[in-house]
């Protein structure tokens, strides 16, 4: 089975994923950098190419407007991008944390990458922390990630990991989805990021006063159903068709009526709160996914990640 994850480290428990090289907590950015795979830097080249037949060998030639990304250590190609293109380093992703694992308190919990280097994480415990009715934990995270295949801006988000079953919801509320984004055109300043989300931080109280609402907010068989199957039919494509599609629906549903993990929580048995749980833990550990690396990037980056917020949405007009 190929993986895209080229490697990847993480302090504590083995993450949902399951993969990963372990480390001891508070290790240097430097054991991170080696450890997570992300000791090399990204390099640009002009696109050369060689005009002529195919029956002789031509000139060649340098398209100066076009240039190719590729890895320091090993040479391989990542993309191929404008002049204007902005390259934000391995190094500055983990950089980006190092005042605020230092001096506020974050801890970095994993890091690594993606699709052989086009897509670079970390991810770090902001050390916000709410419990639920029926002791039910959830930690707050920080997620920076970037990629120079054009799937992505650099992006920093709050990330919500309920503990019983590491299901990941990013704290979004509003229209909003909560991230900071900022495009390859552009210079990726990280003081400017992190004021920004100096101000986002305060979303945190109120995402989880929303969830604790939730857990109040009982649903009938008949709702669930209506919010399920309304959820999925945008994202067919993501859910697939015909039997798929309906697999899907029973499935969440399933982990609703209490085959799901921590679904027979206080908290979760019967209410919304639970009915969002299902359809996290599904994306996160039950739908069709090549691989547990495919199955990370669709669930923080990809139509997974898109599918949550859309139930989170779903969830908060029901209790506004």
């Amino acid at each position: 089975m190929s993986h895209e994850i080229e490697t990847m480290a993480y302090v504590g428990k083995t993450p949902w994923h399951g993969l990963g090289n372990t480390l001891s907590p508070n290790q240097p950015l430097d054991v991170w950098s080696k450890q997570a795979g992300m000791d090399w830097s990204i390099k640009r080249t002009p696109v050369n190419f060689i005009a002529g037949d195919a029956d002789y060998l031509g000139e060649s030639k340098s398209f100066t407007d076009r240039y190719v990304l590729y890895r320091s250590d090993t040479h391989a190609p990542l993309s191929i991008v404008s002049k204007r293109y902005k390259v934000v380093q391995p190094s500055e992703i983990l950089e980006f944390y190092r005042d605020l694992t230092e001096v506020s308190g974050f801890e970095l919990e994993t890091a690594g990458v993606l699709k052989g280097g086009k897509k670079i994480w970390a991810l770090a415990k902001t050390g916000q922390s709410t419990t639920l009715k029926g002791n039910d934990v959830t930690n707050g995270y920080l997620l920076l990630a970037t990629a120079c295949d054009g799937s992505m801006a650099t992006t920093a988000h709050f990330t919500s990991i309920r503990v019983v079953c590491n299901n990941t919801l990013a704290v979004a509320l509003n229209d909003s989805h909560g991230a900071i984004k900022v495009r390859h055109s552009t210079h990726f300043n990280p003081q400017e990021v992190k004021q920004q989300l100096g101000v986002a931080s305060s979303d945190w109280d109120e995402f989880m006063y929303r969830m604790k609402i939730m857990c109040e907010r009982r649903i009938s068989p008949k709702e669930a159903q209506k919010y399920v199957s309304e959820l999925f039919i945008p994202n067919q494509k993501t859910a697939g068709t015909g039997k798929a599609y309906e697999r899907s629906i029973a499935r969440t549903l399933d982990l609703f009526n209490g085959r799901g993990i921590g679904s027979d929580l206080i908290s979760s048995k019967g209410t919304l709160f639970g009915l969002l749980n299902a359809v996290t833990e599904y994306v996160d550990h039950e739908r069709r996914a090549i691989s547990m690396d495919h199955r990370l990037d669709s669930a923080w980056f990809g139509p997974g990640a898109q599918l949550k917020q859309d139930a989170l949405k779903g969830a908060l007009m029901l209790v506004s």
